[in-house]
């Protein structure tokens, strides 16, 4: 079986973004909740480690939201509404995870791709900076599709690979992130996609993901960037 593309989810996989994401949540809560600001600030916005274990827990942003910022299912609707101006508009930096780079070059003879629910210009720019954006094929992000298909919805994926062949039946692919909705969204593109097609899921643990507490789990975990050589070197 030879691997055709890689794919990738961005936040938590190709990036750190819990800064930015925790500044922009902060920013909306001012607005939508301001009884959530200052010194009663939910604690899993207090620091990294604390947010990533609320996020790796949550099964969607909308838990995330209300089981430990303890908005309202109300509040956290109008919360999400903000989300996408919020993140065109923040400029709080993040960085590449370490070894993502090199494990990028050093698999740059597949095409990759990016099924996010970020927005895909902050995107683009990050690759750009970073020098590996000849390698990204397609970028989708969360304006690329519509609000009701976001992932896990393979919908992301299927417009994604259609940019980069012009035939996405039987293709064998691979995808990366560090949730467990990552895992049913690479599930849900296995079963939509025609022909003897496969989508290989990986887990990324490095970002402070837990795989093995999930209920549905991936193909392969990897601890670090560089552990995927050795999974892509199966399939070449």
């Amino acid at each position: 079986m030879k691997l055709d593309a890689i794919l990738w989810d961005y936040d938590g996989t190709l990036v750190n973004s819990v800064p930015k994401n925790i500044d922009i949540t902060i920013n909306i809560l001012s607005i939508v909740t301001p009884q959530l600001t200052g010194e009663k600030l939910p604690i899993y916005l207090k620091s990294e480690s604390a947010y990533n274990e609320a996020n790796h827990s949550a099964s969607n942003w909308q838990e995330l939201y209300q089981r430990f910022y303890g908005l309202t299912q109300e509040e956290t609707l109008l919360a999400g509404s903000l989300w996408a101006e919020h993140q065109e508009s923040n400029n709080t930096p993040v960085d590449l995870f370490t070894g993502i780079k090199g494990v990028i070059e050093s698999l740059s003879m597949f095409p990759h791709g990016i099924c996010s629910q970020n927005s895909s210009s902050n995107i683009w720019k990050v690759l750009i900076d970073a020098g590996i954006h000849n390698t990204f094929k397609s970028v989708i992000g969360y304006s690329d599709v519509e609000q009701n298909t976001q992932k896990p919805s393979p919908d992301a994926g299927i417009k994604c690979l259609s940019e980069m062949f012009a035939d996405i039946s039987n293709k064998t692919v691979m995808y990366i992130g560090d949730h467990e909705a990552d895992v049913q969204f690479a599930r849900n593109l296995n079963n939509t996609l025609s022909g003897n097609a496969k989508v290989i899921s990986v887990a990324a643990a490095y970002s402070g993901a837990i795989p093995d507490k999930w209920y549905s789990q991936p193909d392969y975990i990897i601890k670090c960037p560089n552990e995927l050589l050795d999974i892509c070197s199966v399939y070449v």
